[in-house]
C-alpha cells in the first residue's frame, strides 16, 4: 500500500525566511569519548527540579537514579558515566538558574545497570515507563515527555503530530536521527499511537530535508499496512517547528492562547523523542546521552557529537577542534531561539541540541534606532501579535493594556526582532513585558 504524501492544512501567517547554514547535514552523529567528570544537575526540564537520591562517595553505574521526585511534572536524572559521586552542590547553568547537581568522576569502567524492557501492557504502564526513562523533549523545550503524552480523559486525541521540521538554522540533529535511525523513529511512532489510540499520524519535515522526507515515505509504505502514517512536506519558513505552528499546519486547528494542542485533540513529539521511546522500550536503558550539533564559523571541526548528559561544553568545543579565533558570541541552541552564554563551562542538558560559536565577521549587531512604525515585526508575528504596541505597554506598566494586547501569548520565535529594520531586540522587549505581568500577578 502506498503512503501518501499530504499537504498542510492551513497555511502558518508570518515568520521569516533565514538562511538554512545546514552545514553538518551530511555527517552522521559520532560519539565522543565519555569526560573524567559529569555534573548532572536536578533542574534539566520544565517542571519541579529533581532531589539527589545518592551522597558523595557513593558508587554509581552508568544508568542509575541519582536524582528524583515525587512531583508529577518532572522527570528522574539518570548516571551518564559509571564512577564515584565526588560533590553534591549548587552550580550555575547556562540559563543563569540555579540548581543542585551531582557530580561523578568517571572510572572508564562503563559499568551499567543491568537493563530489562519495561512490561507495557496498558496505556499506564506505558507512561510509567516513559517516565522512568527520564525522557524530556529532546527538540529545545525540556518538557516531560510522559506528562505531554498522559492526555486526560476529557481531552480526546485524535491526532498524533511528530515534528521533524527542524527549521533553526545550523542544527541538524533531528534530520541525522530520520536518516540514520528511521526505523527506531517509525517502531516509536507506531508505540506511542497504539498507546494512546490516535487515528491519524503526521510526520511533518521541512522541504529543504528531502532525503528525510524520502526515508521517511519509503519506510512508511514498507510499515504502515493501514496507511495511517502520512508524510508532510512543510515549507522551509521559521518558525514552522514551533508547536502550535505545527499543529495549525497539519490539521487546520488553531490552538487558543493559553491552551495546549491536546484541547484541540493533538499531541505533538519531537522526531528523536519518538526514535528514543523505541529503543527504551527494548532495551529499557535510560535517557543518558544526546546528540547535539557543534558548528558555526569559529568551529574548527564542526560536526554532529553524541556525548553523555551532564559532559562540560568546553570539553565538546575542545573535541570539535576548539576555535579557530577568538569567538565573538557562543550559543547553546539555534541562532533563533538560542541562549548566548560567556561561560563554557556549563554542563550539557537533556534539552540542549546546538552549541553554536561565531567570529566577530559574522555577529555584526544592527545599531538600534527609533522606530519606524514600518509594521514588519507585526507581519512577521505567527501569533498575530504588535511587539512594538507591548513594548510600549510594558514601559509605561499598564497591565491591562499588556494582557489585552497577548503578551504572554509571545513564543520568544525572534521573527519581529529578525525583521526590524531599526534593529530593536524585540524578544527582550517582550520578556520585559511578561515580567510586568508577573510582578503583578505575585502582588494579587
Amino acid at each position: 500500500m502506498h503512503s501518501e504524501i499530504i499537504k498542510p492544512k492551513k497555511k502558518v501567517r508570518g515568520g521569516v525566511m533565514v538562511s538554512h547554514e545546514k552545514n553538518t547535514k551530511d555527517m552522521p552523529v559520532k560519539r565522543i569519548p565519555a569526560p573524567e567528570t559529569v555534573t548532572l544537575p536536578m533542574r534539566q526540564h520544565i517542571g519541579a527540579p529533581c532531589v539527589p537520591t545518592v551522597k558523595v562517595g557513593d558508587t554509581v553505574k552508568i544508568g542509575q537514579v541519582v536524582g528524583d521526585t515525587d512531583q508529577y511534572v518532572s522527570a528522574p536524572v539518570h548516571a551518564s558515566v559509571s564512577g564515584k559521586v565526588t560533590a553534591v552542590k549548587e552550580v550555575k547553568l547556562a540559563s543563569g538558574l540555579v540548581s543542585q547537581a551531582v557530580i561523578i568522576e568517571n572510572d572508564g569502567e562503563n559499568a551499567m545497570l543491568d537493563f530489562e524492557p519495561p512490561k507495557i501492557e496498558s496505556k499506564e504502564d506505558f507512561i510509567k515507563a516513559v517516565r522512568a526513562s527520564g525522557l524530556v523533549g529532546l527538540g529545545g523545550a525540556g518538557f516531560p515527555t510522559h506528562v505531554k503524552l498522559n492526555v486526560p480523559a476529557d481531552k480526546p486525541v485524535d491526532t498524533l503530530i511528530i515534528n521533524a521540521a527542524e527549521c533553526e538554522p545550523y542544527i541538524t540533529v533531528d534530520y541525522r536521527e530520520c536518516l540514520d535511525n528511521s526505523w527506531d523513529v517509525f517502531n516509536g511512532v507506531h508505540l506511542v499511537k497504539d498507546m494512546l489510540g490516535v487515528k491519524h499520524v503526521v510526520i511533518a519535515v521541512e522541504d529543504n530535508k528531502p532525503d528525510a522526507i524520502k526515508i521517511l515515505e519509503r519506510i512508511a509504505e514498507k510499515q504502515d499496512d493501514k496507511d495511517i502514517v502520512k508524510v508532510m512536506p512543510l515549507k522551509s519558513k521559521y518558525p514552522q517547528g514551533a508547536e502550535k505552528m505545527m499543529v495549525l499546519s497539519a490539521t487546520g486547528r488553531k490552538v487558543p492562547p493559553g491552551k495546549l494542542p491536546a484541547d484541540v485533540g493533538c499531541v505533538v513529539l519531537n522526531v528523536a523523542s519518538a526514535a528514543f521511546i523505541s529503543r527504551y522500550c527494548k532495551s529499557g536503558k535510560p535517557l543518558v546521552s544526546r546528540s547535539l550539533t557543534v558548528d558555526g564559523s569559529a568551529i574548527v571541526k564542526p560536526q554532529n557529537v553524541r556525548v553523555p548528559v551532564g559532559t562540560e561544553m568546553d570539553y565538546i568545543l575542545k573535541a570539535c577542534g576548539g576555535f579557530r579565533e577568538e569567538p565573538e558570541k557562543i550559543v547553546c541552541g539555534g541562532p533563533m531561539m538560542g541562549m548566548a552564554i560567556v561561560d563554557t563551562h556549563h554542563p550539557i542538558l537533556k534539552s540542549n541540541n546546538a552549541i553554536l560559536a561565531f567570529t566577530k565577521k559574522d555577529m555584526s549587531v544592527k545599531k538600534e534606532t527609533d522606530c519606524i512604525h514600518c509594521g514588519r515585526c507585526a507581519k512577521a508575528c505567527p501569533l498575530s501579535l504588535m511587539p512594538t504596541l507591548i513594548h510600549r505597554y510594558a514601559v509605561a506598566k499598564d497591565v491591562k493594556k499588556l494582557e489585552h494586547a497577548g503578551a504572554n501569548v509571545c513564543m520568544e520565535c525572534g521573527s519581529c526582532a529578525y525583521s526590524c529594520p531599526a534593529g530593536k531586540p524585540l524578544v527582550q522587549y517582550m520578556r520585559h513585558a511578561k515580567a510586568v505581568l508577573r510582578e503583578e500577578a505575585q502582588k494579587k
